[in-house]
């Protein structure tokens, strides 16, 4: 496939969907939409069909100078693939997902969501810096008019918050960017990624886009915003914002942080540990004593997403690969918990946990998919998240008992709650006539929510599958991170590399 701009293809087909909505009937546009994120699937299975896994780093590659400095550079190494292909999967069942319960406006939300995979994958795959900050802020807006068109009761406050909180720290990300490429003298992620930055400057720049990608994660304590949007959000909205748009913050470690600043990131590591582990513990207790589904799962989303940082700042194999597993595979069940929870939404019209109860006995189907889930989420061994968060955990465990204990007692807190919550909705008598007559899933919620399944199994019996196109990346970041040397360190760099440097720090605490 040398020359051929599949991934300029895979742009194209939803943006012209896209337009092309906006002049169509409600139900044309469905199918236009169903259509487009279908084809953008197919265009994806090509592309890690195609992929070279032990090949050159960067395939795939597009480049088209526009003006200056700036050009339309793509390409994608294995972490893009994988993200790459959880946003085709993904979009497809969002659109089915949307089909009944989008009744106003359908063209605009079909046509909001379409953009949004344009942003997302253009997020990926952008190898120009000011290309990913266009791709990676623009991609607020239709999720933005998603949640404030199309949500809930309080959806104005919701999506308003949504909006600042996530562009207030982009503004900072910005400047640092603009720093970058006048010290660098270019705007090419790949050769920034090689780029060494002024010790004094890195901490200054690693700041800067953690600012961005803390709330995008989001952690602690800048994630106030997510229960609130998730709340509010449609079904689709809550699936393609817990998995996908969550691993945003993620992607921008492995991309920026970690290669370009990598002496801020062995020195700031304890900073980032020590959020992480508060995350897991307090937003898990948090967790516990909801009364709304959604809101339970979207704390939850904080608690996963804190095992991904502290894999990813491992500085290991075992914790980055980990971190990548943990992102995909939360992408798909917290995806999925949230089409279950939209299944019964549409029957019952609430998502207060009080309100049901016995559904095994008229919705026995949707008992046997819910618990496959929940088993996945807590991470049961043969399902996706186990393979992930064992991975995170044995990494984090090189660096740090203390952190790894405090984590592995969260992921006891995860098993409380999601089986608290699945005894209480799916177990027990059925205690009102409007539950008993709630039908079992149709056909085509089942054909939603049967691909995710069959992914998260395959995920946790053959990992490997996932793991290999990511390998080398992992070995090349590594490798990177190894090279750079502690600041005012002028001695060779045989055993004091960073990560050895970091790892000491975190073992004394994180005093600096």
């Amino acid at each position: 496939m040398t020359g051929f701009p599949i991934l300029s293809l895979m742009l194209a087909v939803p943006a012209i969907a896209a337009v092309a909505c906006l002049f169509l009937s409600a139900s044309t546009a469905r199918w236009l939409a169903l259509a487009a994120t279908l084809v953008d699937l197919a265009l994806g299975v090509l592309l890690w069909a195609n992929y070279d896994i032990g090949g050159a780093q960067w395939q795939f590659v597009e480049y088209a100078p526009l003006f200056g400095r700036f050009g339309w550079a793509l390409g994608i190494d294995g972490f893009a693939l994988m993200l790459i292909m959880l946003s085709v999967f993904l979009m497809p069942i969002c659109i089915g997902a949307s089909w009944q319960a989008i009744e106003k406006r359908v063209p605009e939300y079909m046509s909001a969501f379409l953009l949004t995979e344009v942003l997302m994958i253009g997020t990926f795959a952008a190898q120009d810096l000011f290309l990913f900050y266009i791709f990676f802020e623009a991609g607020l807006i239709p999720m933005y008019l998603i949640i404030g068109i199309w949500g809930g009761a309080n959806r104005i406050y919701a999506s308003y918050k949504f909006f600042l909180y996530t562009l207030l720290g982009s503004v900072l990300m910005f400047i640092a960017m603009l720093y970058m490429a006048i010290d660098a003298g270019t705007t090419s992620i790949p050769a920034l990624m090689a780029h060494d930055f002024p010790a004094h400057v890195q901490t200054w720049l690693w700041l800067a886009f953690f600012a961005s990608f803390a709330v995008k994660m989001p952690m602690w304590p800048v994630h106030t915003w997510l229960p609130d949007a998730h709340v509010q959000a449609p079904t689709a909205g809550s699936v393609i914002l817990a998995g996908v748009l969550l691993k945003l913050g993620g992607y921008g470690f492995l991309r920026f942080s970690l290669p370009m600043f990598p002496e801020a990131s062995a020195q700031l590591t304890w900073l980032v540990f020590l959020l992480s582990a508060i995350a897991v513990v307090y937003t898990s207790l948090v967790a516990l004593v909801q009364s709304d589904m959604k809101k339970l799962i979207a704390y939850s989303s904080v608690a996963h997403m804190a095992i991904v940082t502290i894999g990813l700042f491992a500085f290991n194999a075992q914790g980055i690969e980990g971190a990548m597993m943990v992102m995909l595979g939360h992408g798909l069940v917290s995806g999925a918990l949230f089409l279950c929870v939209g299944v019964i939404y549409d029957r019952l019209h609430t998502r207060e946990i009080a309100r049901y109860g016995g559904l095994a006995n008229n919705m026995p189907r949707y008992a046997v998919l819910f618990l496959l889930f929940t088993m996945a989420s807590v991470g049961l061994p043969g399902t996706s998240n186990f393979v992930g968060e064992l991975l995170s955990l044995m990494g984090t465990y090189q660096v740090s008992t203390t952190i790894t204990l405090v984590c592995t007692t969260g992921i006891i807190l995860g098993a409380a709650y999601m089986l608290y919550l699945y005894r209480r909705v799916v177990f027990g008598e059925i205690r009102s006539d409007e539950v008993r007559a709630m039908p079992d899933l149709s056909s085509r919620e089942l054909w939603l929510l049967a691909p995710i399944a069959a992914v998260v199994l395959w995920m946790g019996v053959y990992p490997e599958s996932f793991l290999a196109p990511m390998r080398k990346d992992t070995q090349t970041l590594l490798a990177r991170i190894e090279r750079a040397r502690p600041a005012g360190d002028s001695r060779p760099t045989e055993g004091k590399g960073l990560v050895a440097a970091a790892h000491a720090d975190v073992s004394r605490g994180g005093a600096h």
